[in-house]
């Protein structure tokens, strides 16, 4: 955990365990460490957002000063090269990804920076490097810099690893919770939308919620919502954007019985992986 982030530790384990998990590497938290040790910038990282404030403008200072301080750092050859050499083992080179924070601090018992840092979709070689040091600096939002001050936790001892993985440029996709979140009830509960992930956890649009009992596969409860929003790749551009879904989709169911009953059977072998139940994020 401490090197690549609970982020990047429970993808590497699903892949490990023969789960359909999307190619990935990690930019690791050693790496962002020596970026910032080997540039000398450090010191003055720590000092700009040393602040014992709860004061917005000095909150928006200290962010601004770190941003500065890392998007305006040149990135060392040795990381820049391995990087770059990663990425290249992705599709030759021609993927589109997602890259991903991973805080190293991100499950301790006693506090969650989940989050808190940057998720960026869609990405090319051309943009890597700079949405990788984007992911870094998110580690100074000032919702970041507020919360680790209320926890009592050092900036410096708080590090960031960067999960760079294989886009899946879904049709339909969502969350899956191997038990009721609130209840703990022993029944899966998939909820799903139109195109890209991010739609429905960012609340952007209602998902379809289907309840399903896992113990015999009967789907005990479907809403189907009027799903008008929908976030898609740009085939002109590459870019996440958001579109309205066509009219003849908005209500129209997005899972049929057998993608169900598919999803429920692998969140049944990830519950047993990890020996409770979990929250997955799928796409189709």
């Amino acid at each position: 955990l401490g090197s690549v982030g609970g982020k990047a530790a429970s993808l590497g384990e699903l892949a490990g365990a023969g789960l359909p998990v999307p190619p990935a590497f990690v930019v690791t938290a050693d790496t962002y460490r020596g970026f910032i040790e080997e540039t000398g910038i450090d010191g003055e990282l720590f000092d700009a957002v040393d602040i014992d404030s709860d004061d917005s403008e000095a909150l928006a200072a200290a962010h601004e000063r770190a941003t500065e301080l890392i998007l305006g750092t040149p990135m060392p050859d040795p990381i820049r090269e391995d990087i770059i050499a990663a990425y290249g083992d992705l599709d030759g080179g021609e993927a589109s990804v997602a890259v991903r924070s991973s805080a190293t601090a991100e499950d301790l018992p006693d506090a969650s920076f989940a989050g808190q840092q940057e998720t960026f979709l869609n990405v090319t070689g051309d943009d890597l490097l700079d949405r990788v040091r984007e992911c870094w600096a998110s580690l100074f939002s000032q919702r970041a810099i507020y919360y680790r001050n209320e926890q009592g936790f050092a900036h410096d001892a708080v590090d960031i690893a960067v999960v760079v993985q294989v886009m899946v440029d879904s049709e339909k996709s969502g969350v899956m919770f191997t038990s009721h979140p609130s209840t703990g009830e022993p029944v899966t509960i998939i909820e799903a939308a139109w195109g890209l992930g991010e739609a429905v956890v960012s609340g952007a649009v209602s998902p379809d919620n289907y309840v399903v009992d896992p113990a015999t596969g009967e789907v005990t409860d479907a809403t189907v919502a009027d799903k008008k929003v929908m976030c898609v790749r740009d085939d002109e551009t590459g870019e996440t954007v958001e579109r309205e879904v066509p009219d003849d989709r908005r209500t129209e169911r997005v899972l049929d019985e057998d993608e169900l009953l598919e999803l429920v059977e692998l969140g049944e072998q990830v519950e047993e992986h990890y020996g409770v139940p979990q929250d997955v994020e799928w796409a189709i």
